[in-house]
């Protein structure tokens, strides 16, 4: 496969909102976020995802965009942007920007058009449907709760929106919004940005006949007609031919729902559309009957043949997008790991499972740091929409217990991720010295970055360690360019994989069990390279691999 940038890089994302307050208000901003470039750098990261910081009414935390190509005064202003632009290149440090394409805000200018008139001359720019039967045109649910349809009484029809009522979904069959579209993505690539992670990009093409859904639950079920559209990938291409290869840029589209072999299709380097795919299938392991909400633990063995088939399924083809989490999943600690007596090492052991493997890691903020899951405790804590729609829907409608479904919030809401960062030990853990917008984990006084930046032996150290081994090591090419082979698949609560490259091999074992457990090595090995209890145990060639241990090891 060919080189690139993006490739041996490590990308970093920050959820602006939640990452550091520069002025006392209790939001995040991008002075803020200038204040720690120095503490990313150290880190050692090569790439600043940055979540939406466009003007938005923040329905959705600013994924609902009243204005593509103006900055949320929350946050700052154009000449900030600018500033944090030049300082992160001045660092070495490239950014890309979140491209929220398949929906805007109710308060875009052009949805306001829309809604006018059916003679409006951007009423296409948006999907209004009659309604039937005096109801909505089609039983679809909005992931976010309630119809995916609204009804709007200045023209007596129904819009679609798949998210918020507040966030319609833009007509990307109208090729007067393509274009719109190619152009604001032509200023931001001008202005000197490094590329774009493209929300919900599988969304763009609905099937045109808007037929009714299989019902699940209260209302029907959109994907098989939102998500892969007829033309999604006949607007990639396009989308590629107009403006992303004009451009030295690094492009990860989030497709829900994408299969293998359609992630071939979006992320394969001979189709011309992304680089990567955002594939969702070990995050949604734990789905149960109302989807997402629930609190069961992780199937580990359909976790790792999930990792085993997209990563021989893309080998040879396109390049995998590793996370655990970002600002939609709860912290990856909490759901894979341990966040109690064995944080941190599960929180160390977890980030070289995913950093060894092939593809480009993602680490979102604080997972550096081992964060933990928020732990709220009643409702009123919580300020994501999905997760507040969800209780009131399942609790209310569906007979599901109020105490279960804070459990569920407490195991997957969105909150999770977005609690303030965790800075020092001063008030509101350094994040704020205002109100914070959303509660601070009380567990900062003892989880910090300050805190850990002084600790050798911090999951934060732990990190800046790995980084540098994936990006700066003689191991660096075989991890970027060796192939990847699962071991030991019959162990169970085990991720064990080998990394060839040009006769070196490295095993990398994960126990990702709260107990010990002997292993017997089927090849010798030559030496330890890293491992979270700092000495393995090994007796001959049998080792003995503790709660939450990760062991790697050069074989010979």
């Amino acid at each position: 496969m060919k080189n690139a940038w993006w490739k041996e890089a490590v990308i970093y994302q920050i959820y602006p909102r939640s990452f550091c307050d520069s002025n006392g208000d209790g939001i995040g901003d991008i002075e803020g976020i200038i204040s720690k470039l120095d503490y990313l750098k150290r880190l050692g990261i090569d790439i600043i995802w940055l979540s939406p910081i466009y003007e938005s009414p923040n329905d959705d935390n600013g994924y609902d965009i009243s204005d593509y190509q103006n900055i949320m005064r929350e946050f700052g202003n154009m000449k900030d942007f600018d500033r944090l632009l030049e300082q992160a290149h001045i660092r070495n440090i490239r950014i890309i920007m979140d491209l929220v394409v398949n929906h805007t805000s109710d308060e875009h200018p052009w949805f306001i058009e829309s809604r006018k008139s059916k003679e409006n001359p951007y009423r296409d720019f948006y999907i209004w449907k009659e309604g039937k039967d005096g109801r909505e045109p089609n039983n679809w649910g909005s992931w976010f709760g309630g119809s995916a349809w609204e009804y709007d009484d200045a023209t007596d029809m129904y819009y679609l929106h798949i998210f918020s009522k507040k966030q319609p979904d833009l007509n990307w069959d109208n090729d007067k919004v393509r274009q719109k579209i190619y152009e604001m993505m032509r200023w931001w690539l001008e202005k000197g940005v490094d590329g774009f992670r493209m929300d919900v990009i599988s969304l763009i093409s609905k099937n045109p006949a808007f037929q009714d859904g299989e019902i699940h639950g209260l209302y029907g079920d959109l994907v098989p007609y939102c998500a892969h559209g007829p033309h999604v990938h006949e607007y990639l291409k396009e989308m590629n031919r107009e403006v992303l290869s004009k451009y030295d840029i690094m492009t990860v589209g989030e497709t829900s729902c994408v299969t293998l072999e359609e992630a071939k299709k979006y992320a394969g380097e001979d189709r011309q559309e992304l680089n990567m795919v955002f594939q969702f299938e070990h995050v949604e392991l734990g789905s149960g009957i109302y989807g997402k909400w629930n609190d069961q633990p992780i199937d580990l063995i359909a976790l790792k043949k999930v990792f085993k088939k997209w990563e021989e399924g893309l080998e040879g083809i396109g390049w995998n997008a590793l996370f655990w989490s970002n600002h939609d999943q709860p912290r990856a600690v909490s759901r894979y790991g341990n966040d109690g007596e064995y944080r941190e090492y599960s929180a160390k052991m977890l980030g070289v499972c995913l950093h060894l493997m092939k593809g480009t890691p993602y680490i979102y903020q604080g997972e550096e740091l081992g964060m933990t899951n928020a732990g709220f405790t009643d409702l009123s804590d919580y300020r994501d929409l999905e997760s507040i729609n969800a209780y009131h829907e399942l609790v209310e409608v569906q007979g599901v217990e109020p105490e279960q479904m804070m459990r569920y919030l407490g195991k997957v809401s969105r909150d999770n991720a977005r609690t303030p960062m965790q800075w020092n030990t001063e008030t509101n853990a350094g994040f704020t010295t205002g109100k914070p917008w959303l509660k601070v984990n009380p567990n900062y006084t003892g989880l910090n970055a300050a805190q850990e930046e002084r600790d050798e032996d911090s999951v934060l150290t732990w990190y800046k360690k790995m980084i540098g081994l994936r990006l700066h090591s003689q191991w660096s090419e075989l991890i970027s360019e060796g192939t990847f082979a699962p071991a030991y698949r019959e162990e169970k609560n085990l991720i064990a994989y080998r990394r060839r490259f040009e006769g070196k091999a490295l095993l990398v074992l994960c126990n990702m069990q709260p107990e010990e457990r002997e292993l017997k090595l089927s090849a010798a090995y030559r030496q330890v390279i890293a491992d979270n209890y700092k000495e393995a145990a090994f007796a001959g060639n049998t080792v003995c691999l503790r709660p939450y241990e990760v062991l790697i090891a050069e074989e010979a």
